[in-house]
């Protein structure tokens, strides 16, 4: 990495990029995250159905395994899913930052045997593209010098479940109750919980389904700054629980371990919200160049 004096444009390798991500996808698939698993070991002490409970020390049981003997957590592992916070002083060398991330997840996945779920043509031929590239990427540009990775293996069956809709301005919070315990009930097991669960709502109806994506990789003890949206959340969690899906849908009190709402402003016609979900297997590394 080098630096420019003359505009302070600092410059790094997009080879760099390629082996930082590549080593985050490996240990995004072996290595739960902390806050994920002090979360499933608080719903295992809390949980009240024996056969949920069950389940949960079973969860964790996967989560040292995968640990000790360097197995991927879960079979599928995912659409790699690159959220790139973009230093505006940041100006990528020896190639493009697109090229350099999906070169580090074909890297990542051959090289660490992991399995290659992406398909090309997916209304016809869907053929498989062997390393699973391409990763679906959101590139935001920040201040700094800096280039920070969000690497998210996103499996299907959480992903499967996704839901968008848009509510007239005045609908106010109860029909995004609605929407989210329908959307999680009529899931059931599909999406593997203890769930994270992302709501996003505002924006367009494309950035609100972003802002849900945003929302599931924010650690689990991490309530949202804006008292309302905090207040908001913990009534969703406990609305959500209260639906006894439990643990991969056999009951319990456990169907999430946290609803984390991204807002955004929207236009005065409408109220887009998103709900994405996110599996007990909640796998995400960060890095910063």
């Amino acid at each position: 990495m080098t630096t420019d004096a003359s505009n302070a444009v600092r410059d790094i390798q997009a080879g760099e990029i390629t082996d930082k991500v590549a080593e985050l996808c490996q240990s995004a698939t072996h290595f739960l995250p902390e806050d994920v698993v002090i979360g499933l070991e608080r719903a295992r002490d809390s949980e009240q159905s024996e056969l949920g409970k069950q389940v949960l020390l079973e969860i964790l049981e996967n989560v040292d395994i995968a640990k000790n003997e360097q197995l991927p957590l879960c079979q599928d592992t995912g659409t790699t899913v690159v959220i790139v916070e973009l230093g505006q002083d940041v100006h990528v060398v020896g190639g493009s930052l697109p090229d350099a991330i999906n070169a580090g997840v074909a890297k990542g996945y051959t090289e660490g045997y992991l399995r290659a779920s992406m398909v090309d043509h997916p209304f016809s031929s869907r053929v498989n593209t062997k390393d699973n590239t391409p990763a679906v990427m959101h590139i935001e540009v920040v201040p700094g010098d800096k280039l920070k990775l969000k690497i998210l293996p996103k499996g299907g069956g959480c992903e499967n479940m996704s839901a968008f809709k848009v509510f007239l301005p005045s609908a106010g919070t109860e029909p995004i109750v609605d929407f989210v315990l329908r959307t999680i009930e009529e899931s059931g097991g599909n999406p593997c919980p203890p769930l994270i669960v992302g709501v996003g709502v505002g924006g367009s109806s494309e950035y609100a389904m972003y802002l849900a994506k945003k929302g599931v990789i924010r650690s689990v003890d991490n309530p949202s700054p804006d008292p309302e949206t905090a207040e908001f959340e913990k009534e969703l969690l406990e609305r959500v629980n209260a639906l006894g899906v439990g643990p991969q849908a056999v009951g319990g009190i456990n169907t999430a371990l946290a609803v984390n709402i991204e807002t955004y402003p929207t236009h005065i016609t409408a109220m887009p919200v998103a709900v994405n979900l996110q599996c007990h297997s909640a796998r995400l590394k960060e890095a910063e160049l």
